[in-house]
């Protein structure tokens, strides 16, 4: 399934039906008075959460969607049945824009949850309402109220537990595949990896979301190589996994490309919990990876951690810190939300 997180559609509530003039004709009833129904309300445009996508695909060459309007009244006091509601379906971490993008109209995290974006019309009024003891037969009616439209902006955060984040041809897509059910791209080339991808990860009887980025390149922030779009899906991450290329010629310069991009960008992740980790090791000799090692260390000031998505080594040590990060913010985001008297 091709992958597409970002798309504009057209919406448009449905109208009321009209309501109806008429009047009672029965053998023996001479005066039958009115008895035109109301109309029936216009259909709601309803965007819901669900299990089991993780692309907005389905959007791409349909983007024009209408509820159904409401029936019109009948006579005998018959109200006109309700427009169908037009229900839209999108992954969880889907966000709603306006025309502007501006402006979040909705952000669904959690499969079940339903939004109505735009109401349908309500159904105008049939004659039977407008009798009264001077005016006992009246011909008016009001006719069913519009609907709402719009343009509104879709677009796709991934949620996962942890993010892999670095320059082009860090190794991150070799490690997700390492450690999880991905079968990303591998390739010894930048930018082998085009869009996101997901894994589970399963180590130690523990299950956690993994999510690997195209890789970032200077200016990412600013929407060079739509670098903004590949940040944005891992805004809902509580753990950063920075993997850094043993083998270029400055780590602590490629370490320090990202953060800047990272702090540029925004939208707190500068602030998440980060572990760094210096890949390709099975490709340095002792001497050479210590001095990298050491050097990264001290520039960053906090400690680097050696793995080889390849050979695999390593790999044991980074899986148990990312739990136990992974762990300890699901404790602080609850411990945060939760609920105190005054």
């Amino acid at each position: 399934m091709k992958f597409l997180d970002q798309c504009k559609i057209f919406l448009r509530s449905g109208q009321g039906g009209d309501g109806c003039v008429s009047f009672r004709r029965e053998k023996f009833v001479e005066y039958g008075g009115p008895d035109g129904g109301d109309g029936g309300k216009g259909g709601d445009i309803i965007i819901e959460c669900v299990d089991g996508l993780n692309t907005l695909i389905d959007y791409r060459y349909t983007q024009h969607f209408r509820a159904e309007r409401g029936h019109h009244g009948m006579g005998r006091n018959r109200t006109g049945a309700h427009g169908a509601d037009m229900v839209l379906k999108v992954p969880a971490g889907t966000q709603v824009l306006d025309d502007d993008r501006e402006h979040v109209l909705a952000d669904l995290t959690e499969p079940g949850q339903r939004v109505v974006l735009l109401r349908g019309g309500d159904g105008g009024k049939g004659n039977a309402h407008f009798k009264t003891s001077t005016n006992r037969a009246p011909r008016k009616f009001i006719p069913g109220y519009p609907g709402e439209e719009m343009w509104v902006w879709l677009r796709l955060k991934l949620i996962a537990d942890a993010g892999l984040v670095g320059l082009p041809n860090a190794g991150k897509s070799t490690f997700l595949n390492a450690v999880s059910n991905a079968r990303a791209k591998v390739g010894d080339y930048p930018f082998t990896t085009l869009k996101p991808q997901l894994g589970v990860v399963r180590h130690k009887s523990r299950e956690f979301v993994l999510a690997d980025i195209p890789g970032l390149i200077k200016g990412a922030a600013e929407g060079v190589g739509i670098g903004d779009r590949f940040l944005g899906h891992i805004e809902r991450c509580r753990v950063l996994l920075h993997l850094v290329d043993g083998t270029a010629d400055s780590p602590t310069k490629a370490y320090r490309t990202v953060r800047e991009e990272l702090e540029m960008y925004g939208a707190g992740l500068e602030d998440k919990p980060e572990i760094v980790a210096l890949n390709k090791i099975d490709t340095l000799d002792p001497a050479a990876l210590k001095r990298r090692q050491s050097a990264l260390s001290r520039a960053i000031g906090k400690p680097v951690h050696l793995v080889s998505a390849a050979s695999g080594e390593g790999l044991e040590p980074i899986l148990d810190k990312l739990i136990e990060s992974v762990g300890r913010s699901v404790v602080e985001r609850a411990e945060e939300t939760e609920w105190s008297p005054l």
